[in-house]
Order: structure tokens, then sequence, then C-alpha cells
């Protein structure tokens, strides 16, 4: 891994993952290629280790010359590919948008990949980062989501991620491309974009807003914390098979209502209010074809490359508030972005109160 090509890393997990190479790799170069939409920020790149080593470019994963110029000049070796809209909600209000980004994306980089680098694959490597949504909804008696577990798609977004993990299989099986796929569990942590839960939940309470939770708040995920997740995805692209998938969880699953009455009393110790913050919560109708359980078997990632997560979700989640509180800065930054309102009021504003 000497050149390597990050696609959306200026987004939560693409900019967490970029600090995180930067250590791990301290000989290579790192190409951030980012569209900079609304979940991408210049200013989660803030403050990176060895800055000399990171080379940004703005631009679009579907603009074929772009990376094609970009893969041949700098003679990239590694390809990550975190770039997609990833939000189930906004799926719902727009999917045009995930189709284009996340499957006709994904088909640019594997193309680009597979026509300069012309089939010499050795020390080529083209890493793709999914997610358990592709697998659909477990009851709570179903075993946990295992690398051979059906898709089941059951949303606009989960949709075109499984199109694309099907596209990055073909070019394996069809053309011998080197690839390997993780498919993550719920991610959380530092610079997570506040339209996702825990952010959210944060956000809302210090202002004093409302924290809404879709329907009786009893569904279940599976909690990563996003530096673990970091790890695994440099362990699999670094170590992995080519051609295998593996699956990354965090062994944490909570109900959600149970998750925000935590993160409230988190906030209670950090930075006390008039009133506890759970006292308001609000449950909300619930959205179209809400998955109910998430459930992830890491067992083949932790008996091929020995990964285990390293945070539970009592300590990573008492971290993750603590950084939103500590870093005002970047939390203005990302709730003065245009639309960011605008977008909450589509989505939480016509909801009626769950009964």
């Amino acid at each position: 891994m000497n050149k390597i090509l990050v696609t959306g890393g200026a987004g939560f997990i693409g900019s967490n993952f970029v600090r995180y190479l930067l250590q791990a790799e301290p000989g290579a170069q790192v190409f951030n290629l980012d569209l900079l939409t609304y979940a991408g920020s210049l200013e989660n790149l803030k403050g990176l280790p060895d800055e000399a080593r990171h080379n940004f470019i703005h631009g679009d994963i579907c603009d074929t010359g772009l990376v094609a110029r970009l893969v041949r000049e700098q003679q990239i070796d590694t390809i990550i590919h975190f770039a997609a809209e990833s939000h189930v909600d906004r799926s719902i209000l727009g999917p045009a948008a995930f189709v284009q980004t996340n499957v006709m994306g994904t088909f640019t980089l594997l193309e680009t990949a597979r026509q300069v680098w012309g089939g010499d694959f050795h020390g080529r490597r083209f890493h793709h980062v999914s997610t358990d949504e592709v697998f659909g909804s477990l009851s709570p008696s179903d075993p946990a989501f295992s690398e051979t577990t059906p898709y089941d798609p059951r949303s606009p977004y989960s949709a075109s991620k499984a199109a694309s993990d099907h596209l990055v299989r073909a070019y394996f099986h069809t053309y011998g491309l080197p690839i390997t796929i993780t498919n993550c569990s719920n991610n959380y942590g530092p610079r997570q974009f506040p339209e996702k839960l825990i952010p959210l939940m944060v956000l809302n309470a210090v202002q004093g807003k409302a924290l809404p939770v879709y329907g009786d708040g009893r569904q279940i995920r599976d909690w990563l914390y996003v530096e673990d997740h970091c790890e695994a995805i440099y362990l699999a692209a670094r170590h992995g098979k080519p051609g295998e998938t593996y699956n990354v969880g965090g062994g944490n699953q909570p109900h959600n209502i149970d998750l925000v009455n935590e993160i409230c009393a988190i906030l209670d110790e950090l930075r006390p209010a008039a009133q506890p913050y759970a006292t308001l919560i609000q449950h909300v109708t619930d959205r179209p074809g809400h998955d109910r359980r998430y459930a992830m078997d890491i067992s083949k990632i932790r008996a091929e490359l020995g990964w285990l997560p390293r945070h539970d979700i009592e300590t990573g989640l008492r971290e993750t508030v603590a950084w939103y509180l500590e870093n005002p800065a970047w939390v203005q930054a990302m709730l003065g972005q245009d639309g960011y309102d605008s977008w909450l009021e589509k989505n939480y504003g016509q909801r009626e109160k769950a009964n």
C-alpha cells in the first residue's frame, strides 16, 4: 500500500480512516477524492497526522476522466471505496442520488481499476466498504448475519449498496480484480454528520429540542465504534484474501430507545440542564420499511484476520458524546450547512406523535 486512493475521505468514516491510515502506513501517500456533498466536509480533515502525505482532490467518483487520470498519473495501487449516499431516510425521500453514486460511482471505479491496471493486479487491491443493511431485517430469534446470509435489501439505500456489492464481486469473478468487501454494522463516533441517530440526539438535546424516536423505539442495531471499523477495513484491505467478504460488527445491540436514554444520562452528567434530557424524548411515526433488528456474526474476520472491536458501547458512547460537546466549532459548521434545517423539518416535522 504505497499510493492509496480513498474515495469519500471527507465524510464520517472516510475521514476517520484517513487519520488511521496515515498512522498505520507511515510511508504511504494518500489521495482523498471527495465531492464534498452535504455529509462531506474539509472540517473533518483538519489536524491530520503527517498532513504532507495527504492529498485532497475535489471531485466526483462518477467522473470517469478524473478518476482514470488520478489512478494512472499517481500510480495508485490501492483503492479504498467509501464514497456513498448512506442515509435511509434521504433515500426514501430521493432515491435517484443513491443509484447514481452508489451503483454508477462504484462501477466507474471498478472499470477504471480494470482498465488502468490492465490486468496486472500484482500488489493491487480494491476494497469496497458496505453495510449490514443489504441483508434485510432479523426477528428477535434469528441468528446474526453471516457472510453467506442471502441479500434482502428493503430500502433504496440498502438496495443500491447491494447492487454495488454484486458489481464488486462480479469484477473479481469475471476479470480477476483483487477485491475485498467489508459489510459493517451501524457506526458511531467523532465527526458523524448530525442527521444520524446518535449525533442528532446529542445536538438536539443540548439545544433543548425534541428527541424524535421512531415508533416504539424497540429497533435493534449492532453499534460499531468508528475507530474499530477503521482497523477492520485496514486489515481486510491489507491482509484479506482476494474475493472475500468480511462482516464487521461491534457486539453491542441495545434497543434504540435504550441507547437514547443512555445518551440522555451521559448528558445529564456532563452538561446538566434544568430538566433531565430524557424529558425531551418524543416518539414519532415510524419510517416506511424500517428494519427491526440487525446483528453481525464476526467470527470470520476474527479467525482469519485477528480482529475484534476494542470499544464497548458504554465507553464508546461516552467518548462520542464528549467529543461533540468539546468541538463546538465543528458542530456549528455542520449545523450551518445549507438545507440542513429544512431537511430535518421535511423528515421529522410532518411526523405525528406515536401513540
